[in-house]
């Protein structure tokens, strides 16, 4: 029989709690987006102060390092704080990992030092700690909201956490055009003259501004409290779990303590162990392997805009130059519209669409849209779509962030929060992110090497050419992952999170996904 506690959080009524639960999780996401999405025009600021040139000015290696370091840190942040959450609780850490965000995002605005090298030291050091605590907040962000929410909507309440994501791209977008437009009027300098000195201040002031939302959540982090499922499955404290939730469910304690309160029944495997892979290895290695094929291919589209809008971006064209903020606002422009009109609705529709049609039909489905529109643009790259890069274009490259989405972006978050017992769920969900961001940055360094190997003084035929093997292979991986997907992967659509732990089924249940 399931505790009383656990029951009624399952049947809950959508309440306040809910909402409250989804705003002060979903600002780590926020500041995550935000802060690896700032990038790409902080990069041009940085490139026409420190490298004193109007035409392109930053090298592929140093812009891509800088994703790179912070989504190092991620790696390594998921995998320590998704431990202590389960070791610890979910809420002994969780204001540590908003600390180590906040002290990041400051400190990259600090980035000490006035030459090139010591700035771009300084950031990267700030910026790998800023995605130590990024890292954190994700298997903990998404545990918390899975065990708070109600069985019957939490995939959409797990989903509209992740969905600040794209409010944090949009933000940043927003904060740094805002920025470079009051600068540029302030300071105003022609495209020929150096950058202002004001200038260093617009960078460092648009990653400072990063640290603003874990500000004014990190009071409500702490006032929540910890989880009723940590509390009495793995605390094995269920009158404790019962007392906390009856101020959260506004209920008597009587509706939800037990009339003979004893411990569940404590572990019986550990982490790691034979059992623990015979019932959980095969959920534990789909996650990974679909949050890593997923991550090389999100991760090198967003690296890729600029290449692929170059059309859009006049100051990346030789010959014509800009000052440091127009080239900045141009960049943060085309990511604000891009995040408009394709990766925010792709968010809302995960949203409406996760507990109708399900985790794996939607992982699937949108793995089968990216790999046809990446195949349809890659094909025909070289005959067609390099001398008609218009509209049409850059609507179709976008429904490939709209699908990522509407899709395994969004499942790959869920999927770890639901699958696994409460005693391992963090760890599980930290191991998978882990992997996920491991394929991140193999698609920050396939960035790289793409992008010198499409140096300025190649032609152009063997640039297309190139660009049509990356979209292609991009395209490949998408149906790897939709493979993987099919194969492998475990419906949670609908069950408690106690009967999604597959403690006592049948191992050969594992594998089925459509049904």
């Amino acid at each position: 029989m399931p505790l009383r506690v656990l029951s009624r959080l399952d049947t809950a009524k959508t309440q306040y709690h809910h909402f409250k639960a989804i705003i002060v999780a979903g600002m780590g996401l926020f500041t995550d987006a935000y802060d690896l999405f700032c990038i790409p025009p902080i990069m041009k600021l940085i490139g026409h102060i420190y490298y004193k040139s109007n035409h392109n000015p930053i090298k592929p290696a140093v812009e891509s390092s800088m994703l790179a370091v912070a989504l190092l840190g991620t790696v390594i942040g998921q995998l320590i704080f998704g431990r202590l959450g389960d070791r610890v609780g979910r809420r002994g850490v969780y204001g540590v990992a908003l600390m180590l965000m906040m002290v990041g995002s400051i400190g990259c605005g600090f980035s000490m030092g006035t030459t090139r090298g010591c700035v771009l030291a300084s950031l990267g050091f700030f910026r790998f700690l800023l995605g130590v605590g990024i890292g954190g907040d994700y298997p903990l962000s998404a545990t918390i909201m899975s065990e708070y929410a109600n069985k019957r909507t939490r995939g959409a309440f797990i989903a509209a956490v992740f969905s600040l994501q794209g409010f944090g791209i949009l933000a940043s977008s927003i904060v740094t055009m805002a920025v470079c437009k009051i600068f540029a009027r302030i300071y105003p300098s022609l495209p020929e003259d150096p950058p202002p000195k004001q200038a260093d201040i617009a960078w460092r002031l648009i990653l400072m501004l990063g640290a603003v939302p874990t500000v004014i959540t990190y009071y409500w982090r702490m006032m929540m409290p910890e989880t009723a499922r940590y509390t009495a499955l793995v605390e094995l404290n269920v009158l404790q779990a019962a007392r906390d939730m009856e101020r959260v469910l506004d209920v008597p304690l009587s509706q939800i303590a037990e009339d003979h309160p004893s411990p569940p029944s404590p572990p019986s495997y550990p982490l790691f162990s034979r059992l623990f892979f015979r019932r959980h290895g095969l959920d534990l290695l789909a996650c990974s392997a679909v949050w890593f094929l997923l991550d090389i291919v999100f991760y090198s589209s967003n690296l890729f805009q600029s290449k692929i809008y170059r059309k859009f971006l006049p100051d990346l064209d030789a010959g014509k130059a800009v000052t440091a903020f127009e080239a900045a606002f141009k960049v943060a422009r085309l990511q604000a519209i891009v995040a408009c009109y394709s990766t925010i609705p792709g968010y809302f529709a995960a949203v409406f669409l996760i507990d109708r049609v399900g985790r794996v039909k939607i992982q699937a489905v949108g793995f089968a849209l990216m790999a046809i529109v990446y195949l349809s643009i890659g094909v025909p790259y070289k005959e067609y779509w390099k001398d008609h890069t218009d509209k049409l274009f850059m609507f179709l490259y976008g429904l490939t962030f709209f699908f990522a989405n509407c899709g395994p972006n969004t499942t790959t978050f869920i999927v770890p929060a639901e699958l696994f017992p409460a005693r391992f769920r963090t760890t599980c969900h930290g191991i998978a992110g882990a992997a996920g961001k491991a394929g991140a940055i193999i698609g920050a360094v396939g960035f790289l090497m793409a992008s010198h190997s499409q140096d300025d003084d190649q032609n152009e035929d063997k640039k297309a050419s190139e660009m049509e093997v990356i979209l292609i292979i991009l395209g490949g991986i998408c149906v790897v992952g939709m493979a993987v997907t099919m194969l492998f992967a475990r419906e949670t659509m609908g069950r408690s999170l106690e009967e999604n732990e597959n403690e006592d089924e049948d191992e050969s249940a594992q594998g089925k996904c459509f049904s």
